[in-house]
């Protein structure tokens, strides 16, 4: 059995996260962008160098501030696609070194902006993650770092929850966890008997 790539999606506050761990825990190795930005954005992760000229407000004592890059943004939107040249060669890049560590099985690729960056012709078979939209608000809300205005500026970088079940291979409702873990082992259980 070769490798099977399984996309991972969703927009925010759906459980991806919470998916992507499911997933780990019955077998499937991980990738989050989410993870590699993180890193990228950390000490001596690059990312501080790649956006010192663009952003120089962003950064705080040699690492990339979250925090002050979405302001940023968010007072400039011409930013992101900017941004995003600079930061997605490198996610690649970080993205390419966990694929070659694996040669069979099914590894997940959690990409929260996989159709808006165009990656699910790289992927075998797409998972979306979806929550009734009062769910995904009340989580997001409950993040310390989220406001109702954040939430409104993410959902519109993101393609509509609506539009991504619409291309999914498969659809996930992450309402409650034990409804999310039995679709995970389910899904894993029917992409092991046909694609062994």
């Amino acid at each position: 059995m070769s490798v099977f790539k399984l996309g991972l999606t969703g927009s925010i506050g759906t459980g991806k996260t919470t998916t992507a761990a499911l997933f780990a825990k019955h077998g499937c190795p991980v990738w989050s962008a989410d993870d590699a930005v993180h890193r990228l954005y950390a000490v001596g992760g690059g990312g501080a160098a790649l956006l010192a000229g663009l952003v120089p407000l962003a950064l705080k004592d040699g690492i990339v501030d979250r925090g002050l890059l979405k302001a940023a943004i968010a007072q400039d939107r011409s930013l992101l696609p900017k941004i995003e040249a600079l930061v997605h060669p490198l996610v690649a890049q970080d993205r390419a070194a966990f694929l070659a560590l694996y040669d069979s099985g099914i590894v997940v690729l959690d990409v929260p902006l996989l159709y808006e960056t165009k990656l699910q012709s790289m992927m075998d078979a797409v998972l979306v993650v979806t929550a009734p939209p009062d769910v995904q608000r009340q989580r997001v809300l409950t993040r310390a770092t989220m406001s109702a205005q954040d939430l409104e500026l993410i959902l519109s970088w993101q393609m509509p929850d609506q539009e991504k079940q619409k291309l999914a291979d498969y659809i996930i409702e992450t309402t409650t966890l034990e409804r999310a873990e039995a679709a995970v082992i389910k899904l894993i259980e029917s992409l092991r008997l046909h694609h062994a």
